[in-house]
């Protein structure tokens, strides 16, 4: 036999079961019992954030628009987008891009800037309004539990987005979605509830007899 080749002895054998057990440990102390080869976790740029938006969107209107220019006419779309979490947070927002998807966006983000709280009493609205913006006329009034949201078009989803769930409603004027979305936003947003404070102090006060 050849010098080169060394046939392994018992002692050798020992050597390398105690190097292997002392790396299998040292291992074990720094990265646990994991194996080796498993997939490490996410990346904290990759991490998603837990907290979701719950915002729920509806796309009102999508209509292509062209601008003259002077080479000829520029074709772009324009969306119109109602957000709004169900629990009083509504908005509405308008956004034009080259394609839907960016149209949507700018939409979707020009809502979020434009969020307004709707008060709500016993899931209806305080009381009873009427507003009119440039030929859209709105009509709100409360209703009774169990009766529904009666309202049309973009009025409906409006309402809905922003979680009155007892209402009477009428829309007149012009039939344009987006001015009937702005009047909408802007009726929802001058609702005031009125908090009567004092009423039961007076009632426990003692009555004070005047001298004559």
């Amino acid at each position: 036999m050849s010098e080169d080749k060394k046939i392994p002895t018992t002692e050798n054998i020992d050597k390398k079961e105690t190097t292997t057990g002392a790396a299998e440990t040292v291992a074990k102390d720094v990265y646990g019992d994991k194996k080796r080869g498993m997939r490490r976790g996410p990346r904290r740029n990759d991490r998603r954030d837990d907290r979701r938006d719950d915002m729920e969107q509806r796309i009102l209107e999508i209509a292509r628009v062209t601008r003259v220019m002077g080479g000829g006419k520029r074709m772009s779309f324009r969306a119109c987008v109602a957000l709004g979490d169900k629990k009083g947070q509504v908005g509405v927002g308008l956004g034009k891009g080259a394609d839907v998807t960016m149209a949507v966006n700018k939409a979707v983000n020009r809502a979020k800037k434009t969020m307004i709280h709707v008060p709500m009493i016993h899931e209806t609205i305080p009381h009873e309004i009427f507003h009119k913006t440039g030929a859209a006329k709105i009509i709100f009034k409360p209703a009774r539990q169990g009766r529904g949201v009666i309202a049309g078009g973009v009025a409906r989803v409006i309402l809905e987005l922003a979680g009155v769930k007892n209402v009477t409603s009428k829309t007149l004027g012009t039939n344009s979605k987006i001015n009937n979305a702005r009047c909408t936003i802007e009726a929802l947003s001058k609702l005031r509830v009125v908090e009567v404070k004092g009423k039961s102090e007076e009632k426990n006060k003692p009555e004070v007899k005047k001298e004559k």
